[in-house]
Order: C-alpha cells, then sequence, then structure tokens
C-alpha cells in the first residue's frame, strides 16, 4: 500500500514583485510594504523589490488553498493602501537596474558585494514548495529521484519571457538567470543526509557560496528540517497554478519515498538528460515540447502532462486530490501558459499591458477556494488578537476556513451580546438535564460546553472511520491473543513484558471465553496538528467515557443555537444510540449498564445512556448472583453488563445477599451465561507501553499497513530509549504508563523547573512505570470567553463498537482544554464542544 499522501504536509513560499502602477516599473519599496504585515507570514529578499510570503503547512491542498489566499489578500491590500501594485510573476518587464538596491542586511550586501552583476540582476520571483518526508536520509535520497519530472512543473509555472524590456524568447526566463548561479541545477545522487551535509560544507569552504542558503539547486533537502524544496518553479499569477504545483510535486515525492522504502532502483536519467530537459521547458514552456523522462525524446508538453497526472493517480486518489487536480491541471492547459498569455498582452498593448495582466492577475483570484465561494471575513470584533497559527477555524487574517463559513456568519449574526444570553439560557438547560460533572472534593459543577461547535470533514470524517476500525480490530485480536496463545511474543511483535509487566493485565480476563468479543466500546483520542494530521493519542479500552456528553451537547446545542444545528445536517443523537445498543445487546436483550451510583463523576453519562437504550440502570447491590446465572433484585435475569465501573471495583463490591459479587460474576462470565463489557482485564491492552507497539500489532494481525499513525514514544524501561527522554526531558511529554485522565503527565515545554526535577526523580526511580512522548502541537479551535473569541487546544474522542464488523458512532466528543494548556480531560479544568460530523 502507498503512504497515505493525505498525511504528508505541504508548504508554500512564493515571492511577489512591487510595481508602481504609473509606470509599471519595480520599485524598491518592500521595506515599506512589510512595516505593515506580520512578520512570521511576511518577509524580505535579496532585492527591495520582492516581498516573501510563508504559508503553514497543511495536509489538505484546499486547506493551503486558503491560507496562500489570505497571504496574498495580505501583500495585495497592504500594497494597495501604499499605491503599490504586487505581481506574481518570475520577471517584470519593466526595470531600471540602477534604482533598485539590494535589502540593507549585512548577507545580503555580502552577497552583492561577491556576485556583482549577478545579484544586481536577481529581479526574479519563484514558487516554491515543501514537502515534510519526514527524515532527511530520505529527503536526500528522495531529491535526485524526482528530479527527471521537475522540467514538467517549470513549463507549467513558466511566467517570465520579458527581460528588461524585451522579449527573451524564453517561456521562462528566470530559469536563465537563476542558473547562473554556482548552486544551481538538478542535485546529484547521495547516500545520506551526512553525505550531502559535507557536500554543501565543502561548497562553502571553497569560497563560492558563503552560507549553506545558498544551495539553490532545483530541489533541496532542507539544512534543518526532514522536508524537501522544490525550488525550479517561477512565481505564479493565478494561484490556481500553485496549488496545482504543490499537489503534484506532493504526489512525485509521495511516489518516491514508497520506491525507497521499497528498495525499488532509481530512473536512470542522467543529470545531464535532465539539465537538458530543464532548459527545453524553460524555452518553451506549455506550447512546445518537453523532454519525456521515460525515453528521453521530445514529447508535446500537454501530452506528457497529461500523463504525469495519470501516473500519480494513485496518489492524488490517496490524497483526495484527484479531481481537484485534474481539473486545475486541464484548466491550466486550456489557458495556455503565463509567458504566452503576457506575449498576447504585448500585442495588444505594449509591455504597460503585460504589467497590467500580471497585476489584474494576481489580485484577481486572492478570494479562490477550491469548491467554494470567497472567502468571508470572520466575526472580526471578536476577534482581537486572535492567535491562528494553528487553528482549525480560522485563518491568520480573520477569514473562516473551509466549512466555518457558516457557523462564523451565525455567530457574527447573533454577536458578542447574544452569545451571552446563549451562554445564560445554556446553563439554565444544562441545569435541567442534570448535566453535571462531579469532582472529589467539590459540589457538583455544570459540564462545560462551549457555544462554537466544532466541524469534522467529511474527507476527514471517512479517513478516522477506516483507521479507526482497523486500530480497534487489531486491539480486539490483541487482547485475545493475550489471554490466549500469546502468539504476537512467540513471534517477536511484542516483548513478553509487555503483557506480564502490564498494570492492566488481569486474572479475571483468562475468564473470559475464547472468541467472545472483550471490548464491545472503544474510545479513541484522537489530535489534529496545525497541518490538519491526525494522530492517535491513546487507547480507552477499559471503561471509555464520553459518548453520553457528546450526545447531551448535541441536545443542548439544539436548544440554545437551533439556528446552527438544523443547518448543519449532522447525525442525530439516535443513530448513535441504536448503534451502540445493537453492539451491547448483539448477544442478550437482557442488558444493563451499572455503575457505581452519583458518587461516580460521570453519573449524568451512566442514567443518560441507560435511559436513551431503554435498559435498566442497576449498582452492584441491586444484583444477585446464583447458580441460575445474574439477575436484579426485581427478578429480571441479565445477560450483559455494560460496565461503567472499574473491574476491581465491581467484584469487590458487595451484591444485594451481602456477599462479594467477584467469584459469581465470573463464574457465570466463564460459563458464558453472563457478557461483561467491556471485559475484564482489557488494560493490557491500552496502557502506554503497549501503545507503542500498535501499529507492529496492525500489520502483524490484520496484514494492512497502518492507517492511523502514533505519536513518537519512547519506553523508559530501555536503557537508551530512558537516556533520550532524560536528556530532552524538556522538550518531551512524560506519561505513567497506567495513568488516566490527565494524571500525572508532565508536558516538558509547559513544565516549571520543579516539576522536570519531580518526574525526572520519578522516571529515575522506577522507569518501568513511564514512557515518553514528543510533543504534538495540538491544533486550536475559537472558544467563546468574555465576549470575545480565543483559540483553545483541543482533542476528538471518537467511539468504536467491536465485534465482526466494528463501526464508528456517528457521535464525538470534543474536549477543549483550559486556557494555556494542552490537557483537556474534564478532570483538569477541560471543557467540550457540540462536534459536527459531516457526511
Amino acid at each position: 500500500m502507498a503512504q497515505r499522501t493525505e498525511l504528508v504536509a505541504i508548504g508554500v513560499e512564493e515571492e511577489f514583485h512591487t510595481v508602481d502602477l504609473e509606470d509599471r516599473r519595480l520599485i524598491p519599496r518592500a521595506d515599506s510594504l512589510l512595516a505593515q504585515l506580520p512578520q512570521e507570514r511576511f518577509g524580505a529578499e535579496l532585492q527591495r523589490s520582492v516581498v516573501e510570503t510563508n504559508s503553514r503547512p497543511y495536509v489538505r491542498l484546499i486547506d493551503l488553498a486558503e491560507d496562500l489566499a489570505a497571504l496574498r489578500r495580505g501583500v495585495v491590500a497592504a500594497a494597495e493602501g501604499l499605491g503599490m501594485g504586487i505581481v506574481a510573476a518570475g520577471t517584470v518587464p519593466v526595470a531600471d537596474l540602477e534604482s533598485l538596491k539590494v535589502t540593507p542586511d549585512p548577507r545580503y550586501e555580502n552577497m552583492l558585494d561577491e556576485y556583482q552583476l549577478l545579484a544586481r540582476e536577481q529581479l526574479i520571483c519563484g514558487a516554491q514548495v515543501h514537502v515534510d518526508v519526514g527524515d532527511r536520509d530520505l529527503a536526500v535520497a528522495v531529491a535526485h529521484r524526482v528530479s527527471p519530472w521537475l522540467p514538467a512543473l517549470l513549463a507549467l509555472s513558466a511566467s517570465s519571457p520579458f527581460w528588461l524590456g524585451t522579449d527573451t524568447g524564453y517561456a521562462s526566463y528566470r530559469t536563465l538567470l537563476w542558473s547562473r548561479w554556482p548552486t544551481t541545477g538538478p542535485l546529484g545522487a547521495f547516500g545520506s543526509a551526512a553525505e550531502y551535509d559535507a557536500m554543501v560544507a565543502d561548497l562553502v569552504s571553497s569560497g563560492a557560496i558563503t552560507d549553506p542558503g545558498m544551495i539553490y539547486f532545483d530541489v533541496r533537502p532542507s539544512a534543518h528540517l526532514p522536508t524537501l524544496e522544490l525550488r525550479i518553479a517561477d512565481a505564479c499569477p493565478r494561484l490556481e497554478d500553485v496549488v496545482l504545483l504543490a499537489g503534484l510535486f506532493r504526489a512525485i515525492v509521495v511516489e518516491e519515498i514508497d520506491a525507497v522504502t521499497a528498495g525499488r532502483p532509481a530512473s536512470a536519467t542522467r543529470t545531464e538528460v535532465v539539465r537538458a530537459a530543464t532548459w527545453r521547458a524553460a524555452r518553451s514552456g506549455l506550447e512546445g515540447e518537453l523532454v519525456d523522462p521515460a525515453d528521453g525524446t521530445p514529447v508535446p508538453a500537454r501530452q506528457l502532462l497529461r500523463r504525469l497526472l495519470e501516473r500519480q493517480r494513485p496518489r492524488l486518489e490517496a490524497a483526495g486530490d484527484w479531481e481537484l487536480v485534474t481539473e486545475l491541471t486541464e484548466a491550466a492547459l486550456a489557458r495556455g501558459s503565463s509567458a504566452a498569455r503576457q506575449r498576447e498582452a504585448f500585442a495588444r498593448g505594449g509591455l504597460a499591458e503585460v504589467v497590467d495582466l500580471l497585476v489584474a492577475e494576481t489580485r484577481a483570484n486572492t478570494d479562490w477556494v477550491p469548491g467554494a465561494g470567497p472567502a468571508r471575513r470572520a466575526v472580526t470584533e471578536m476577534l482581537a488578537g486572535y492567535d491562528a497559527s494553528c487553528d482549525e477555524a480560522i485563518v491568520f487574517d480573520g477569514s473562516a476556513r473551509g466549512p466555518y463559513g457558516m457557523v462564523l456568519t451565525a455567530l457574527d449574526r447573533i454577536g458578542a451580546d447574544g452569545l451571552r444570553d446563549r451562554e445564560r439560557r445554556r446553563d439554565e438547560v444544562q441545569r435541567g438535564l442534570g448535566m453535571t460533572f462531579h469532582l472529589e472534593g467539590e459540589e457538583d459543577r455544570l459540564f462545560p460546553f462551549d457555544l462554537v461547535p466544532r466541524v469534522v470533514t467529511a474527507e476527514d470524517w471517512e479517513f478516522l472511520r477506516t483507521g479507526l476500525t482497523q486500530r480497534v480490530r487489531a486491539l480486539e485480536a490483541f487482547l485475545q491473543d493475550a489471554y490466549g496463545e500469546r502468539s504476537a511474543v512467540r513471534d517477536g511483535i511484542v516483548p513478553a513484558w509487555t503483557i506480564d509487566d502490564s498494570p492492566g493485565l488481569h486474572q479475571a480476563g483468562y475468564r473470559v471465553p475464547h472468541g467472545v468479543v472483550r471490548c464491545a466500546v472503544a474510545g479513541i483520542d484522537l489530535v489534529s496538528d496545525g497541518a490538519g494530521r491526525w494522530t492517535v493519542l491513546e487507547d480507552n479500552l477499559r471503561v471509555p467515557s464520553g459518548i453520553g456528553y457528546a450526545m447531551a451537547n448535541r441536545w443542548l446545542a439544539g436548544r440554545v443555537l437551533p439556528e446552527l444545528v438544523l443547518a448543519a445536517h449532522t447525525p442525530s443523537p439516535a443513530r448513535a444510540v441504536s448503534m451502540l445498543k445493537a453492539a451491547l445487546t448483539a448477544a442478550s436483550s437482557d442488558a444493563a449498564l451499572i455503575t457505581l451510583g452519583p458518587e461516580d463523576s460521570a453519573f449524568f453519562e451512566h442514567r443518560l445512556l441507560a435511559d436513551e437504550m431503554d435498559i435498566p440502570l442497576v449498582r452492584p447491590g441491586e444484583l444477585v448472583v446464583d447458580g441460575d446465572g445474574v439477575r436484579t433484585t426485581g427478578g429480571d435475569r441479565l445477560c450483559v453488563l455494560y460496565r461503567r465501573i472499574d473491574e476491581d471495583e465491581l467484584f469487590g463490591a458487595e451484591g444485594a445477599d451481602g456477599r462479594p459479587l467477584g467469584p459469581g460474576l465470573l463464574d457465570a462470565l466463564e460459563r458464558g451465561t453472563l457478557r461483561l463489557a467491556n471485559a475484564p482485564g482489557n488494560g493490557v491492552a491500552d496502557d502506554k507501553s503497549l501503545y507503542a507497539y500498535v501499529p507492529r500489532l496492525v500489520e502483524y494481525y490484520l496484514g494492512e499497513r497502518p492507517l492511523l499513525p502514533n505519536v513518537p514514544t519512547y519506553l523508559c524501561r530501555d536503557s537508551g530509549q530512558r537516556a533520550e527522554v532524560l536528556d530532552r526531558l524538556e522538550e518531551l511529554v512524560a506519561k505513567p504508563v497506567d495513568g488516566y485522565g490527565g494524571q500525572g503527565v508532565v508536558i516538558g515545554p509547559d513544565a516549571s523547573p520543579r516539576e522536570l526535577a519531580e518526574v525526572r526523580g520519578l522516571i529515575e526511580a522506577d522507569p518501568d512505570r513511564w514512557v515518553a512522548q514528543e510533543t504534538v502541537r495540538l491544533s486550536t479551535h475559537p472558544t467563546f470567553v468574555k465576549g470575545g473569541l480565543e483559540p483553545r487546544a483541543v482533542d476528538l474522542r471518537v467511539f468504536v463498537c467491536a465485534g465482526d464488523d466494528p463501526v464508528v458512532v456517528p457521535m464525538a466528543l470534543t474536549r477543549v482544554a483550559p486556557a494555556g494548556s494542552r490537557i483537556v480531560n474534564s478532570s483538569q479544568g477541560g471543557g467540550s464542544k457540540d462536534t459536527w460530523l459531516m457526511q
């Protein structure tokens, strides 16, 4: 199976010329423009006539398009306010070299001194695409392999036919200007990142370049990050063409990642042929012939690009990009290259007409988003100072992302005062529902609920459903194996200690008959990063809570924000109830939910679920166990207990006859007259140590490549991994292997020196009890706080009903961290949101 392309993030840097709208010449006023723009997203380049923008990395092309459109809106609006125009093209036809200066920066001034006319003529702009490869050695290996297809991408972007007032005869004269630098052109083959770095060091030592930043190959690995950067393309006037370049380049990279992983050899195309093919693309663009990488012969550009598109179809379909990239490719081929359009404009009205065309095209589609209407400003009066750097709903300029246009339009109409009124209504409804949460030592409090709903797109939800059912199938197989033959240990998939030393191993687990489903309901916690990559944070297979609160959130939202909920067209809680009940009563309809009672923090949920599924809600003291099985004091026979109580508490509790329930329940369990959902002993499959092995279990039991990734995890019981954890403790998240509810978790970047010292001591004293994970920058979501919107970290708990054919419940719980925290658990002060799962 190919690597899932949608998990590979891409970002784009675009360079823009600043021009005088009166005489259409380049003007060195980028500094005045940058003074009005956020530094983290806009920057200077060598020439003072160039502004660079930097997108966030994203896994979905549509998200990248939204961000790029917002960046273009920002730079265009700032320029127009200063009487300037913005041009996205390889070159601007009209320029006065004597009037243009380099940016006042020691590095740039040194480049001017060293490279003279070459630096002064660097009046060119490109579009650079970054692909997150995940490993620098892999990035270096792939860099050489993708080279044969890069000339085709150059042809798509060709936008620089004019230079200093003259038609050069080339579609991309920028390529010729660029190629004069000592470190440009195709990249050769290297065996490792270390070998590549040594070559870069040799170039710096030679004096030909002053620093590694002057590596300008057509594609280059990052010096510090596991990314690969496409540098061959001209800047593109039309945003659609930038998105097209990004989608095609990512697919090409992923194809070669798969080839490297599978051990397939690289193309035999020589570097010299690739260099010649690059010249051919720069000469003719889309209107002539390109060199076919397959046999080195000329072929019409349109034919080769359609061949490239079809070649990449598997990767594009895996990413959900096929239809969009196909549409963009055909549109680009139909209108021809920017170079051809510029020549048509010149024939109509000379160079001034060319510049006007470029300014108009650069500006025209700054609101373009694939498959959607124009971008919409969000509720700006409630977004003052909003940090959208990792946000799911808001673009950095305050516009709404993706499906949030409707949500933010409604919030804008309601307004801050109206939302405060809705909060008061929310509290009244919660009290009426008894929607409370109990913490030990405190009075019951209302379950925190934020008014702004979260939207999970249909594309994401379909991917998550597939990945989650795969994961739960593997975990169920492991549970059967762990309490059975232990074939995974025998075959070296997991070490024996993952079972024998697990805090979740329970002797009662051996009393469950073979083949009986052990995990009737799983709760899987997922997080999304700023790029939109979904990752499993942890598995909950013992007594997962939250599904009732997810249902209640929908009812609550329906009463407080009916205009939003009615427009959402999301699955109703009734579907979730029916699926949950079907899973629990598959063996028998004689079922009950067992709870400790009001002293349990989630008793509201227990009561709600029992009512909705129309099954009894019982406490241990209401059960009678005898030779005939399990029944209530009222005489009702029970064959299934939906367990919302810890296994030890259940087995140690007294029944109606005053005797411990454990022996009788376990006998009934072993005889098959009682099913516990979930089965005792499931903790062996959801502790933090076993989590590290789940991807291997997916491959072992299912013969499938895992779809949902884990957070990289280090086992402190391993001396080598422990040394790395202790060395990087301030960067990692330390967790007790049997922890839950956020208890004991120490997030290194957020921890105080005292907290780090304490957890260091705990790890050193008992390393087997601890794991550490890389810190994930959780995505944020707007939360209504004191009349404004503030970003808060969120996760997503999704529920899977297991069995022969596991199903994902169409109701999920978004949990919201308190301000300044990344811990979302309710027991740690977190809240929740209504979650829209789009179909």
